[in-house]
């Protein structure tokens, strides 16, 4: 896996965002970080929505053993929110630099996966 670190965050790229949704680790959560309207005109299968506002409010859903994934549009957001989840004790988490501008893989359209509450977070 390639990786790299940005402020103390691991960032992986699209080829190793690729090989582990298509290892399918329990353990492993990628969540897009973007607004509902940006993810429903396209997102990686699979991956559910959690925009970035609402994160704070749903840090009872997360778990340490973990690991998160953060995808945003550019990887700005998703940078940002990996840094917020660090400070609130969580040290399990990677930015997909690039975002979805560099993704090249499939995507689907319309809502698929919604993180509304802590328990949503709780059942991936």
């Amino acid at each position: 896996m390639s990786t790299h670190e940005k402020d103390g965050i691991k960032q992986i790229d699209k080829e190793s965002l690729k090989d582990l949704l298509s290892k399918g680790d329990p353990k492993q959560i990628v969540l897009d970080v973007r607004e509902p309207d940006e993810y429903v005109s396209g997102h990686i299968p699979g991956v559910p929505l959690i925009p970035m506002h609402s994160i704070p409010n749903l840090l009872d859903g997360f778990d340490k053993n973990k690991e998160y994934v953060f995808v945003c549009r550019s990887g700005n957001r998703s940078q940002n929110v990996s840094l917020f989840m660090k400070e609130q004790g969580f040290n399990n988490v990677m930015n997909y630099d690039g975002g979805m501008l560099a993704w090249d893989g499939d995507t689907n359209e319309g809502e698929e996966t919604y993180i509304k509450s802590p328990e949503d977070l709780k059942k991936l």
